[in-house]
């Protein structure tokens, strides 16, 4: 089955913004707004929910400053005692001001490379991802408002592209996609 797909390409990010505002406020569902940089302001306006992602990243921590204090504890106290400036070498509770960098140091690391995963993995960009961009030029200077038909059922494609077109567009295409 095709569906049809609206694009609706703007030169300036206030302009893509401002047209998006009317466009919800005629009750049109915007997908997605494709543009070189974040346009701050428009998630709110086009029904975007507050991201989760400090919460997946205190996650990461959390696991990073798990899995340090285990390998520290079975490194220097079970495994190979080790008597590091006279300390003993039989308790962990009292080396671990010790290792209170190596903890924060292996925290960050599984935090950001965790992030950056989750990054990749959210945006569809991990390699061999198929990518969705409906126009290069939305990486340079160009901003484009996906619209789909079939979640604006109470309009035609027809007022779907004459609405957008009494907005300052630069130009507007509608794709079919399989």
């Amino acid at each position: 089955m095709a569906d049809t797909v609206i694009y609706a390409m703007y030169d300036d990010d206030d302009v893509t913004k401002e047209a998006a505002k009317k466009m919800v406020a005629k009750g049109i569902h915007i997908a997605d707004v494709f543009s070189p940089f974040p346009i701050h302001g428009i998630d709110p306006i086009i029904g975007i929910k507050e991201t989760r992602l400090g919460i997946v990243a205190f996650m990461f921590g959390i696991t990073g400053l798990t899995l340090a204090m285990i390998a520290i504890r079975y490194m220097m106290i079970v495994d190979w005692h080790m008597n590091i400036g006279g300390k003993p070498n039989f308790d962990f509770l009292g080396n671990m001001p010790s290792f209170v960098p190596i903890m924060f140091e292996f925290t960050v690391l599984c935090a950001a490379h965790g992030m950056a995963f989750t990054y990749f993995l959210r945006n569809g960009t991990l390699p061999g991802m198929p990518s969705h961009n409906p126009d290069p030029r939305t990486t340079d200077d160009r901003f484009v408002v996906e619209i789909r038909p079939e979640e604006n059922t109470q309009f035609s494609i027809e007022e779907l592209s004459a609405f957008v077109k009494s907005t300052p567009i630069v130009e507007i295409e509608e794709k079919v996609i399989k």
